[in-house]
C-alpha cells in the first residue's frame, strides 16, 4: 500500500481576490508560506519520505517550504500536477466572467462543459489521476503531493463521490493506494485564513 499526502498549496494574492488562477503562475503571498509552514508542522509524525508538486509556483514553493521543514529532498516536479486550465476565466472573479463571459460562464456553472480554450472536467481529471498513478508507483514510503483545489476536487469526486467539498488552501486528504484501489479522506485544513 502506497499512502499519498494530498494538500492545496497555501493562498496567493489572486486568492485573496477570488480570482480564477489556472495555469496563470501566481506565487504565494505572506498567508500563504504560513500555511504552508503549518502544513509541515502538521504532517510532522507522517513519516514522509519526499515531496511532489506542479510546476507552478505556488504549488512548487508550497513543496520546497515542506520538504525544507521535513529534512527531505527538493519537491520532484511533475506539471500533470498542474491546475486546470480555466481559459477566458483565468485573472477574473465570478462576477468578472459572469459580465464579461454570460454565456460561458451560466454553462460552467451548469458543468455543461469548459470556458473557451480551457480544459474540459474529465481531461483535468484524468491528467491529476494519470500523475498519482505514477506518483504511487515509485518507489519509497509515504509522499506528500502539492496540487490545486480544482483539478483535486475533480479527481477526489471520481474517487468519493460529488460531495466533496470545495477544497480549500492547505487543505489535506490522505490517499492510500493498493494496486487498482483507492481510498481517500479528508485529513486536515489549515488554520490560517483562505
Amino acid at each position: 500500500m502506497r499512502r499519498i499526502l494530498l494538500a492545496r498549496h497555501g493562498q496567493t494574492s489572486w486568492n485573496a481576490l477570488g480570482r480564477l488562477q489556472g495555469h496563470t503562475d501566481i506565487e504565494l503571498n505572506d498567508v500563504g508560506r504560513e500555511q504552508a509552514r503549518e502544513l509541515a508542522a502538521r504532517l510532522a509524525s507522517a513519516e514522509l519520505t519526499a515531496v511532489w508538486a506542479s510546476d507552478l509556483a505556488r504549488a512548487r514553493q508550497t513543496g520546497e517550504i515542506d520538504a525544507a521543514a521535513l529534512g527531505l529532498a527538493p519537491p520532484t516536479v511533475d506539471p500533470d500536477l498542474r491546475e486546470r486550465h480555466y481559459g477566458v476565466f483565468e485573472g477574473l472573479s465570478r462576477d468578472e466572467c459572469t459580465a464579461q463571459h454570460p454565456e460561458a460562464w451560466q454553462d460552467w456553472v451548469a458543468q455543461k462543459g469548459a470556458p473557451p480554450g480551457g480544459e474540459t472536467r474529465p481531461d483535468a481529471a484524468a491528467r491529476m489521476a494519470r500523475a498519482l498513478d505514477r506518483i504511487a508507483a515509485s518507489s519509497g514510503g509515504p509522499v506528500l503531493v502539492v496540487s490545486h483545489g480544482g483539478v483535486m476536487r475533480l479527481w477526489l469526486m471520481n474517487v468519493l463521490g460529488p460531495s466533496v467539498p470545495i477544497v480549500a488552501n492547505g487543505m489535506t486528504f490522505v490517499i492510500d493506494r493498493d494496486g487498482a484501489g483507492v481510498r481517500a479522506e479528508l485529513l486536515a485544513s489549515a488554520t490560517a485564513t483562505h
